[in-house]
């Protein structure tokens, strides 16, 4: 077999052995089924540690906003400013004026204290932001209701009504918010907590039924059809088509034999199979995606951070309207109108819309990426993608399969085609070089009939020899016919020359001293290559390729592939110099790799895209796993880069022009034209814009970023 390996090493030129996986974990697990308990927590359950959430869970906004939403009813319906406003008068029973007071206290306190507490720490951290808006909106509103209930000062400031929408609205803000942040990783969770409980470990003496927290790497298990898989590991025996579209976002089955890895969460389809335990618990591949996920909520963003500098920018500029307001009303002689138009001010200046512009886009965002298998582990390579100039890709693996193909077959006079496929297959049929298994492949896709073959021999450096039937077959390059004495006829050599002009590895087929025909292995390019090139050029994006192989390989690919640039014969270590070469012209350039060999090159690149690795997501130099193998998922990362840039922007101006053109309005700037917003009407535009905001953002799901229905 070492022979047989070197024959095919030395014949097949560019076309590549297929690389051995990484290394197996063999630590302990850290908990083994158990070790997902952490991760199945219940979403809404989950407490956030990061940013004006910390301390805060998704249920705890929840739970104030029902509570909220009930007391608020009674409030609004009863509160004289909210009758006169639709014309009808509240019932009149005594006690009935206490109403809103007395539960617009109990939501101040329950409803309002995340946000009051929120902003007491930005303030004593000097970092104003949107807690401590909210928190300022809410106590002038709650001050200014006291004040007028009681009867002091003979202000009319009844804002409970205000107070327990703009509570509600906040909790329900807020309380959207967290659950799209948590989203993607509660996407995740759900397939964790579809791992089995139990597996059927196999024995000495037979199968046993186990927890899964009892697996260890170096067991065996017995993966039944219509089971899943208990955790990561390879095939040892049997084969079965697996349902993998949980990690890659495929949906198409794949077939998996013996040798091949698998991966916790998926599900054994049609038969059973035996696999041998690689990695279980924390060490999954499912528990490595859990975990880029999480880096992804908690990166920085560019936009995010904007947002964050104008909540800052808000807070000084709803103070200074508020103390200009309140100066050039008491000027004018009317202190009255002074309290009321600056407690106005002060109420409506509230840019809760601001707060939602950007953080549900982006955790949206994020969400539908992993959905659509794209992990996005930085945010900032989200955003960028939408300015990329061209996309540099990696050849083998990337945009070819990374393993040899069948692509010519050409037969003696007097052979048939099938015939010459079929005995080499027989030949080879032995074998498990990636170079054998291409040509029975291909016996066996175009349903040919391969006899057994027997005495197989592996000729070091010159081919292998197999008795056929009693004919004795040799296959191999030109040494195999320098050794046998044979010259290629002619009819053959002219085909065979232009197969190796563009780099593909040829092998002739002998039967005793004839030469019977000649077929060529070439890296087969992936179908979905086609559609991902032309439709990133269709986006007004460059294609380039990048590979160590032989410039006539290269050029063989990119032409079939239309790609705009090429570079061939390039070191792994010097990959990342073509990218900088590309950054030197100007361009931004995003690279797709294997995440291995090209770490450098993703690491230099704006965006760092590493493909194929549904089974090994520890990719530390890229910004973005692709968990399949599916080049089109690039295009989800441009489609879903430009669209969440529109989104933000359309929040943003949103939620901005309500503030610009609200607080003057609340200020009276045009009083002296009889135009002054009402404090009832600056309640329901701040609490309509906060709303329209967060479906905007919600938009972003109707658009398609599955890889297989882009064009």
């Amino acid at each position: 077999m070492e022979d047989h390996t070197q024959h095919h090493r030395h014949h097949a030129g560019p076309v590549r052995e297929a690389e051995p996986r990484a290394a197996a974990h063999t630590s302990e697990p850290r908990g083994g089924h158990d070790g997902h308990d952490g991760h199945r927590m219940d979403d809404d359950h989950v407490v956030h540690s990061q940013g004006q959430h910390a301390g805060h869970s998704t249920a705890m906004f929840k739970d104030r906003f029902w509570l909220t939403l009930v007391l608020s009813v009674p409030v609004v319906y009863f509160s004289p400013m909210f009758a006169h406003l639709l014309g009808y008068m509240p019932p009149d029973f005594p006690g009935a004026t206490w109403i809103p007071p007395l539960l617009g206290t109990i939501i101040f306190f329950y409803g309002g204290m995340p946000f009051l507490k929120g902003g007491l720490n930005q303030l004593k951290s000097r970092q104003p932001g949107m807690m401590l808006l909210i928190g300022m909106a809410i106590s002038v509103a709650f001050a200014a209701s006291w004040v007028t209930t009681l009867g002091i000062g003979g202000f009319d400031l009844d804002f409970w009504w205000e107070l327990a929408l703009l509570v509600a609205i906040m909790l329900l803000g807020h309380w959207i918010e967290m659950r799209a942040l948590g989203s993607a990783r509660g996407a995740l969770d759900t397939l964790a907590a579809l791992l089995p409980d139990e597996a059927e470990r196999i024995t000495d003496t037979g199968t046993e039924t186990v927890s899964v927290s009892e697996l260890r790497a170096g067991d065996t298990v017995l993966v039944r059809s219509g089971a899943r898989m208990p955790a990561d590991g390879t095939v040892t025996d049997g084969q079965a088509e697996f349902d993998e579209s949980m990690i890659t976002g495929e949906s198409k089955t794949v077939l998996r034999s013996a040798g091949d890895s698998v991966v916790a969460g998926t599900v054994a389809t049609d038969n059973t199979v035996r696999v041998r335990i690689t990695a279980v618990g924390d060490d999954t591949a499912l528990a490595g995606i859990q975990r880029l996920v999480a880096e992804a909520q908690a990166s920085s963003s560019r936009a995010q951070a904007l947002a964050d500098r104008a909540a800052a920018f808000l807070f000084y500029f709803a103070t200074v309207a508020a103390a200009i307001t309140f100066i050039a009303w008491t000027l004018l002689g009317s202190v009255p109108d002074a309290v009321t138009r600056t407690v106005t001010v002060l109420v409506i200046a509230c840019p809760h819309a601001l707060g939602l512009a950007i953080p549900l886009v982006i955790a949206i965002s994020t969400e539908q990426a992993a959905r659509a298998g794209v992990l996005i582990k930085n945010r900032m390579a989200l955003e960028r993608m939408r300015t990329v100039d061209v996309v540099l890709f990696d050849k083998t693996g990337t945009l070819t399969k990374g393993e040899p193909e069948l692509k010519d077959v050409t037969a003696a006079d007097g052979v048939a085609r099938d015939e010459l496929v079929a005995l080499a297959a027989a030949v080879e049929s032995d074998s498990e070089h990636p170079v054998a298994r291409a040509i029975v492949r291909a016996a066996h896709q175009q349903a040919l009939t391969v006899a057994r073959a027997t005495g197989f021999t592996s000729m070091t450096g010159r081919g292998v020899r197999a008795t056929v039937d009693g004919r004795t077959v040799s296959i191999g390059g030109p040494a195999l016919l320098r050794e046998l004495g044979l010259t290629e006829p002619e009819s053959l050599a002219a085909t065979t020359r232009a197969w190796m002009d563009r780099g593909a590895a040829v092998l002739h087929i002998v039967d005793g001293n004839r030469v019977l025909g000649a077929v060529s292995l070439e890296d087969a390019v992936r179908e979905e290559s086609r559609q991902a090139v032309a439709a990133l050029q269709h986006r007004g994006v460059k294609v380039a390729m990048i590979t160590g192989d032989a410039r006539q390989v290269a050029a063989a690919v990119a032409s079939e592939l239309k790609i705009d640039e090429v570079f061939a014969e390039v070191l792994p270590a010097d990959k990342d110099k073509k990218v900088a070469e590309l950054q030197g012209s100007g361009l931004k350039v995003a690279m797709v790799g294997d995440g291995v060999n090209d770490s450098p090159a993703l690491a230099r690149a704006e965006v760092g895209i590493a493909i194929g690795a549904g089974t090994d997501v520890a990719m530390e130099s890229a910004g973005v796993v692709l968990a399949g193998n599916d080049p089109r998922a690039v295009l989800s990362m441009v489609d879903l880069s430009r669209a969440s840039y529109r989104k933000m922007w359309q929040n943003l101006v949103w939620a901005t022009g309500y503030n610009i053109i609200s607080v003057p309005l609340a200020a009276g700037v045009l009083a002296f034209a009889g135009v002054v917003l009402s404090p009832a009407m600056g309640a329901v535009l701040m609490s309509a814009s906060t709303i329209v905001v967060a479906l905007n953002a919600q938009l972003l799901r109707r658009v398609k970023f599955n890889p297989s229905e882009l064009r």
